[in-house]
């Protein structure tokens, strides 16, 4: 399914069956998936500045679904989808593809809602992002010289867990999670949360 953009020819693909899983549902449920996650830690698991995160928020390309900023001061909370979405987005400015296109594939990436983003590889030419769920689709789009590269989901998912699992996270209620929730930082705000 081709993303819908600013001024390019629409390539239909052909009708798909659903691609199954490229990995078992239960391996992308960690505790990682749970926790919300403050801007220095997105920032350090999606491979992006704090600059670009902080615009991506303003501007509403990446908005952070547990806790946005509610003034000076306030701490930011992104979700592990939020991070996924962060770094597909930092893989597609990378290879070029323009910021109006990212937004709208972003858009389409909010829509779809849930796990299912798991079971998609985006490929793109550079200005087109064109979704497909099944490795026919692949083999159809670069057959057709329009897919030069893919970013399969499942595996973004993978390498953002694998980073996120070392970072500190917190529960939507506001308290420190594991693995972070042993430092030293975290023990002296628990013990400053005891006595006053």
């Amino acid at each position: 399914m081709r993303l819908p953009e600013q001024s390019s020819p629409t390539v239909p693909l052909p009708a798909t069956v659903d691609q199954p899983a490229l990995f078992p549902e239960e391996s992308l449920h960690s505790e990682a998936v749970a926790l919300g996650y403050r801007g220095p830690v997105a920032c350090a698991a999606a491979g992006i500045t704090y600059r670009q995160l902080d615009y991506w928020a303003r501007t509403g390309l990446v908005v952070p679904s547990i806790r946005p900023a509610s003034g000076s001061g306030t701490q930011r909370l992104y979700s592990f989808r939020d991070i996924l979405v962060l770094r597909i987005v930092k893989r597609l400015i990378d290879t070029g593809v323009s910021l109006a296109n990212i937004r709208t594939a972003v858009s389409h990436l909010e829509e779809r809602g849930g796990d299912d983003l798991s079971r998609i590889t985006l490929m793109s030419d550079g200005a087109s992002i064109y979704e497909c769920r099944s490795a026919d689709e692949v083999i159809d789009l670069v057959r057709g010289g329009q897919g030069v590269f893919g970013i399969a989901v499942g595996r973004v998912w993978q390498e953002v867990e694998g980073q996120l699992a070392t970072m500190p996270g917190e529960r939507a209620d506001g308290r420190d999670s594991a693995p972070g929730a042993d430092d030293e930082l975290s023990a002296r705000r628990a013990a400053r949360k005891a006595t006053g």
